[in-house]
């Protein structure tokens, strides 16, 4: 498949989520005709100008991996003047931007090459040219991403052309479910570009929400190139579903893996009793908590269509073709069991919500002793959980019912398999 429509899209980042959604997507539109990518590591950019700025993605479906080949795109280097002033060109020229860097810190970087400066000299040449309106997608995990990069783009805007601007481009946040990764060593997959060591690896998945596009009643309507993107009001609901059903059980299942000694999230597909636990922690615990307190917003958190959801999420979580691992799945313990991240969080939703949430409470426990396998809930918990300045009494209470997991892992240990009904 080649690029063959007539609109820009510019992304920032090129790693799986820009290159395995984004470009991948933008080309399967039909709609751009241009892609143009920002990179700051000069031997990425290098190997992708050898290969034509085409590169590969590998894409798992439920029964096969297949290869795709992107472009050839544009990518461009912020740190070299020359490759900034064609990203700010692309930018004043393109109908949709897509921020996927590793952090909502980077758009506050310093120095010429800052993501925000490079947006913000893109959009004053598109006022100064009158150029087509514009939405920046930003895929950076954070709940507040598009208005906290709409103010430092904005911010680093001439004064006479920030009003203009602001009126041109449409700043959106997006809830992005698509299970992807970077592989080394590559196996049989097929490397980014020929001379490359690693592989994009993502999954076929591309339901994708992202905040509502609106530029005022009076204005046309925005057709955006990456229509399959779904728009929502209020992202928000979304946004906690993602983080306390998603992403907490994909933590569980992490940590249970690595306690019984599993490399692939896909062999817990195999092992009797563990998919009914994972989906009895999903649907029963998260699930439930999600669907009483956002009951009404949107026909999703009904429980027919959870358990639709839950369904599907679980068997592309076991995707074998995906070849995720625990390892990587269960990295970052520590920030994994913060008081607002997706473990503890999720506890803390089903008991505000009348549920306890044994199964949860289990995964605190095993990932736990994924960071330190000698320490109690009650040393380490608390420290992990103080610049949050939790309530105390909640506090107890989730830390009683981490110490009840902490006690069924143990009963695990002592009969040397888990017991999955709990």
């Amino acid at each position: 498949m080649r690029l063959r429509g007539e609109a820009t899209f510019v992304g920032f980042g090129f790693g799986a989520i820009q290159a395995g959604l984004f470009g991948l997507e933008a080309q399967a539109s039909g709609a751009f005709g241009r892609i143009v990518v920002a990179e700051v590591a000069p031997e990425t950019v290098a190997a992708l100008r050898r290969a034509g700025g085409v590169y590969a993605v590998n894409v798992a479906h439920a029964d096969r991996c297949e290869t795709v080949k992107v472009g050839p795109i544009q990518i461009e280097n912020p740190a070299v003047d020359a490759d900034r002033g064609r990203l700010a060109q692309a930018i004043a020229a393109a109908q949709e931007i897509a921020t996927a860097v590793p952090s909502v810190d980077i758009y506050t970087a310093p120095g010429p090459a800052g993501l925000q400066r490079i947006l913000a000299e893109g959009l004053r040449r598109k006022v100064v040219t009158n150029g087509p309106r514009a939405v920046v997608y930003a895929a950076e995990n954070h709940p507040q991403a598009a208005a906290l990069l709409q103010a430092a783009v904005l911010g680093a805007m001439p004064e006479d052309t920030r009003v203009a601007a602001a009126a041109q481009v449409r700043f959106v946040d997006t809830v992005i479910a698509k299970m992807s990764g970077v592989i080394v060593p590559l196996g049989d997959l097929t490397p980014v570009t020929p001379d490359s060591a690693r592989a994009f690896l993502v999954e076929a998945f591309n339901h994708i929400l992202i905040g509502r596009v609106d530029f005022g009643p009076a204005a046309p309507p925005f057709d955006r190139g990456l229509a399959v993107f779904e728009e929502k009001d209020d992202l928000r609901p979304f946004e906690a579903a993602k983080l306390y059903g998603h992403n907490a059980v994909h933590a569980l299942a992490a940590y249970v893996g690595l306690w019984l000694g599993l490399a692939q999230i896909a062999q817990l597909g195999d092992l009797p009793g563990a998919p009914a636990f994972l989906r009895a922690a999903l649907v029963e615990e998260s699930g439930a908590a999600l669907i009483r307190k956002y009951a009404g917003v949107d026909p999703f958190f009904t429980p027919a269509a959870f358990a639709r959801f839950a369904d599907d999420l679980l068997a592309r979580m076991v995707n074998p073709f995906l070849r995720d691992t625990t390892a990587r799945v269960g990295r970052d313990p520590a920030r994994k069991l913060g008081w607002d991240d997706r473990l503890v969080g999720a506890m803390r939703l089903a008991l505000a919500h009348g549920i306890r949430p044994r199964r949860y409470a289990l995964g605190a426990a095993a990932a736990l002793r994924a960071l330190d396998a000698q320490a109690t809930p009650a040393l380490l918990l608390p420290a992990l959980w103080r610049p949050a300045a939790p309530d105390p009494d909640e506090a107890a209470a989730v830390l009683a019912l981490v110490e009840q997991g902490a006690a069924m892992l143990a009963a695990w240990d002592a009969a040397g398999q888990p017991r999955w009904e709990i």
